[in-house]
């Protein structure tokens, strides 16, 4: 797997339009820089599926469905364009830490390098309806190469025939690496299923894929804070411009609305803000950041 984005990028790179570094890095050290990345496009081609794309750009499948919410997923219409979300909104600023956005499921490392601050970005996978990844403010205690998996009472009950050990290997869901948290059984993970991230699918613990999970690993120390959030409305003052980027996940407009009245209010956008566009960017979010400014 180390050599995945090489290869998907082999394969499309004809009809691939700038298309971002995989994992991107990107700097913010100028604390106005609020918002990163570029949104990008790319034209469908023969056996393309949305899945493979969203690999591709490293974004989750919510991203990329939630961006073209009228194409199919599993057979686009070949010629079409559709929309890649890679930018957004950076929901916290923290000094060498982690934060984990579940509403946007997307991973947001801060670090320094020669005196500078940087920001690289994954998609995730996260826990599932009665299993809800928890938030909270944790840290990495133990990093765990090629991990074995002991299933939870709980999932040999639900799974008779499940191994109650399964060791390093294709058939092993923790995948290659293992960041464990503070708090007992999660932990941040690879998978070996990488359609899951972009998901809420898991038993709690937090999924990345392959390739994006062996660079995070390299790099992170223990101790490493890690902030889980659940922030589904994200709003920022960029170039004097106002963003929000909203992630539906099954709440209500109304419910969206309050969330994201409360963002603007609190970073004090409110009288900054054309009270239609915000309408409109809470009726059909994308997921992207979407400008909501008055007109000058």
């Amino acid at each position: 797997m180390k050599t995945i984005r090489i290869i998907l990028c082999a394969l499309y790179i004809t009809h691939c339009v700038s298309i971002a570094s995989a994992a991107g890095t990107y700097s913010v050290n100028n604390p106005a820089r609020t918002i990163i990345g570029v949104p990008q496009q790319y034209k469908i081609v023969d056996n393309d599926t949305l899945l493979d794309i969203a690999r591709l750009f490293d974004i989750g499948y919510n991203a990329i469905t939630e961006a073209n919410p009228k194409v199919d997923p599993w057979i686009p219409a070949e010629g079409i364009t559709i929309s890649i979300p890679t930018q957004w909104i950076v929901p916290e600023f923290l000094e060498n830490a982690i934060v984990i956005n579940l509403a946007e499921m997307r991973l947001y490392c801060f670090f320094m390098s020669n005196g500078h601050k940087f920001v690289k970005t994954y998609p995730i996978g996260v826990g599932r309806e009665g299993f809800n990844t928890p938030e909270g403010l944790f840290r990495i205690t133990n990093k765990v190469e090629n991990p074995v998996w002991r299933p939870t009472k709980r999932m040999l009950d639900e799974t008779p025939d499940l191994d109650p050990i399964v060791p390093p290997g294709p058939d092993n869901p923790l995948g290659d690496y293992w960041l464990q948290l503070s708090i007992p059984t999660y932990g941040i993970h690879g998978t070996n299923k990488p359609y899951s991230v972009g998901r809420r699918i898991s038993s709690g613990c937090i999924r990345l894929y392959p390739e994006d999970i062996e660079e995070l690993y390299a790099f992170v120390s223990l101790r490493t804070p890690v902030k889980i959030i659940n922030e589904p409305v994200k709003a920022a003052l960029y170039e004097d411009t106002v963003y929000i980027e909203v992630h539906a996940g099954g709440l209500k407009t109304d419910e969206l609305m309050a969330k994201a009245l409360k963002q603007l209010s609190g970073k004090d956008l409110s009288k900054y803000v054309d009270p239609k566009l915000l309408k409109a960017a809470i009726d059909k979010p994308t997921g992207l950041p979407t400008v909501i400014s008055r007109a000058r």
